[in-house]
């Protein structure tokens, strides 16, 4: 695994589940998390702690090239299918645990809507880490 790669696929997926997160969750999905999550342990915008959401999005920006740059993926939607399976397994295990184990999460649909959603942000960040990386060119 080259270095490299590595660290610009890690610092790119992390931009883009940042802003593509940020997009998701905090504009077109900010009403239906609203009603279908206890907004009681939710912190208010102001009182968010950014640097842990910063750090989070690094450690999974730097999970998922570790992921691409260790399968030796070869095409960009390889990248973003198993991106994508990733963050659906991921997603899957922390929303079910979730709604086994607390009241966070109102009812079942949630899990479903969340476990898609995340998929997606993994895919476009698999992706992402192909296309940055340069994982696809050609070796001189």
């Amino acid at each position: 695994m080259k270095t490299n790669k590595f660290l610009l696929g890690g610092i790119a997926a992390a931009v883009t589940f940042f802003f593509l997160g940020w997009l998701i969750y905090g504009i077109l999905l900010m009403d239906y998390m609203q009603n279908h999550y206890d907004q009681s342990l939710m912190k208010a915008e102001e009182d968010m702690i950014w640097w842990a959401m910063i750090v989070s999005n690094l450690a999974s920006g730097f999970l998922l090239a570790f992921i691409i740059c260790w399968a030796n993926i070869k095409s960009l939607s390889d990248a973003a299918l198993k991106g994508g399976i990733v963050g659906l397994l991921i997603a899957l295990a922390i929303n079910l645990s979730y709604f086994s184990m607390s009241d966070m999460i109102l009812s079942f649909t949630p899990v479903i809507v969340d476990t898609f959603v995340s998929g997606f942000l993994w895919a476009v960040s698999g992706a992402v880490i192909f296309w940055v990386s340069g994982m696809g060119k050609k070796k001189e």
